[in-house]
């Protein structure tokens, strides 16, 4: 063989090798520009949920219509809550009850599914949801309920790998999109009400074997390629006694990764129990008694698992406000490079890229209480009265002192996305406004059972509204303008270029707003309430924009006085995807 020939064989095997490869580590760093498809929870491992499209805009978004809408079927309905990923002309969506499907771009038609065979006795605290899948090379991947993560064949829905994350009979589920980064999955955990650990794992994307775990609460060991690491902080240095054994601080929503810092950035949820005075934080102020690193932002090298800085946004936490908001990297308009998270306590904080350190915060929910403010090193200006008081053990049930605190456990936002437009500069934060009525109560910890120590009913703040999304500008925290909705707000947000806010509402509307003006400009009725996360792409020249519809989540299950405001919603299940037709792109 002439050495032309060779190299044209050479060539040809390489080119095979390429096309076989599916989605690599530069698909997944260029997903937010390469808008063909949509390859990553979040538009972007950024998690900015924005498009470059503006094929789609405030003048001919009126003109969006329906393309066809896919039934996940059956009687495993409940809240829908992820978000779609697409490649090459397929669209993959998880749905409850940990299930995934292929569903065909163009025809709406199903290609596979796939429907994870749950045991008896799992314990999922908030709904039976999943919020979303991984892609790369030529696997998809998705955790389930019973806290295993699985890879499947994208190309035919057949298992490659399923492994276990935790043990669900301690009350460990799984629920949130996975990340890969440089070849590894990337991977939380949930369960955060039954006295578990919280915990970051990064597996090999092939294998799925392990490479390194970080526990996120002090005194737990860490894990590199099969041996222990290093301890998370320092034992007994901010949690009293054995408390830290089983200390809460699950990574339930997943996490996002800074390229420009080579960081994974990961948010770990309340202490537990619930109950402070139970973790020794009574009226101390002096760091002993923060419960690191619950209710915090972990920074992480994704080579080592090693913690790199944290950022606790609720130090003594003792209202439930979880700490694993998204964690959004952005570049402000003076260049600076920033990250910013809208935090369930009700503030909106902004943070240095390089190093996690305070820059910023701004309330973005009303009537906040159980803080005066934050100062100068981010720190809560605590207002102690606001604080349920240490149960009483003179008293026949034991309850301590009842407080109303502002706001709710729920969060001012909870899991929901919010979106930041490169375009305008402003984030586009889902909450909600309302209070809870919270007391403390004793507790003891049981494996498997709920380990809370504290009771609550969530009640409106206002009676005209309770959800409210807000477009917020990062460098002054003004509100420059808020859509006020009856029911909750539950769903993700998606900025565009085109100058559009999509997102949904419980009663079932799919909306969008002008991302200046918040003026409402097209919305469609989908039958059931939406708690998803919609995503846009091109394909032929025409813009699609897709969103899941299906009514559920925490709310109707924790709401109190709230969830009677939305009894009478109806559950669904359907992702809708609509298209702007090329003939109607340029009519106004």
């Amino acid at each position: 063989m002439n050495r032309f020939v060779l190299a044209a064989v050479v060539a040809i095997s390489c080119l095979g090798t390429a096309v076989s490869a599916g989605v690599t580590e530069e698909d997944l760093a260029n997903d937010q520009t390469s808008t063909d498809n949509v390859l990553t929870n979040g538009m972007g491992r950024h998690l900015q949920r924005y498009s470059p499209l503006e094929t789609l805009n405030k003048d001919n978004v009126k003109n969006l219509v329906p393309a066809w809408a896919f039934s996940l079927g059956g009687e495993k309905q409940r809240g829908q809550e992820s978000q779609p990923l697409v490649y090459d002309g397929v669209m993959y969506v998880t749905g409850s009850y940990s299930r995934m499907w292929a569903i065909d771009l163009k025809s709406g038609e199903e290609i596979w599914q796939y429907d994870a065979r749950l045991p008896e006795g799992i314990l999922p605290c908030c709904d039976v949801i999943n919020r979303g899948a991984a892609i790369y090379g030529d696997n998809i991947y998705f955790g389930t309920l019973d806290a295993r993560i699985v890879a499947l064949d994208r190309k035919t829905g057949k298992t490659v790998w399923n492994k276990k994350i935790a043990e669900y009979k301690e009350g460990y589920s799984y629920t949130a999109a996975p990340l890969i980064v440089n070849g590894m999955v990337i991977t939380g955990n949930s369960g955060g009400e039954f006295g578990i650990v919280g915990e970051v794992q990064a597996r090999d994307a092939e294998t799925g074997e392990l490479v390194w775990t970080r526990p996120t609460i002090e005194g737990h060991m860490g894990t590199l390629n099969g041996e222990e690491s290093t301890m998370t902080g320092t034992l007994n240095a901010s949690w009293p006694g054995d408390m830290w054994k089983t200390g809460g601080g699950a990574t339930w929503l997943g996490g996002s990764y800074d390229a420009d810092t080579d960081t994974l950035i990961f948010g770990a949820g309340n202490p537990a129990p619930w109950n402070s005075w139970l973790r020794n934080a009574g009226e101390k102020n002096d760091g002993s008694g923060d419960n690191l690193y619950a209710a915090s932002r972990l920074g992480i090298d994704p080579t080592t698992g090693e913690i790199k800085w944290h950022f606790q946004t609720t130090p003594r936490e003792g209202w439930d406000f979880d700490g694993v908001n998204e964690v959004v990297a952005f570049t402000d308009k003076d260049g600076n490079k920033r990250f910013a998270t809208a935090d369930r306590n009700g503030f909106f904080y902004v943070l240095n890229r390089d190093d996690g350190k305070f820059i910023a915060a701004y309330p973005f929910v009303k009537d906040i209480n159980w803080a005066k403010g934050i100062d100068e090193n981010g720190r809560p200006i605590y207002n102690e009265e606001m604080r349920p008081g240490a149960p009483n053990t003179s008293s026949e049930d034991g309850k301590g002192q009842q407080v109303f605190a502002v706001p709710s456990f729920l969060g001012g936002k909870n899991w929901m996305p919010m979106s930041y437009s490169q375009k305008t500069g402003l984030f586009y934060v889902p909450s909600n406004e309302w209070g809870m009525d919270i007391w403390n109560e004793p507790i003891s910890y049981k494996k498997g059972a709920a380990y809370l120590g504290a009771g609550f009913t969530i009640k409106p703040l206002f009676e005209d509204y309770i959800g409210s999304l807000k477009a917020m500008d990062p460098a002054t925290g003004e509100v420059k303008w808020e859509y006020k909705n009856d029911a909750p707000l539950w769903g993700g947000t998606m900025a565009t270029a085109g100058g559009l806010v999509f997102f949904g509402t419980p009663e079932g509307k799919f909306m969008a707003l002008d991302d200046e003006t918040g003026e409402e400009l097209w919305s469609f009725q989908t039958g059931s309430g939406i708690v998803g996360q919609p995503i846009t792409w091109e394909e032929d020249g025409e813009q699609y924009v897709s969103v899941m519809s299906g009514w559920g989540g925490a709310v109707p299950l924790w709401g109190g006085e709230v969830a009677k405001h939305v009894n009478y919603l109806n559950q669904g299940g359907m992702v809708w995807t609509f298209r702007l037709p090329k003939q109607l792109a340029s009519a106004n």
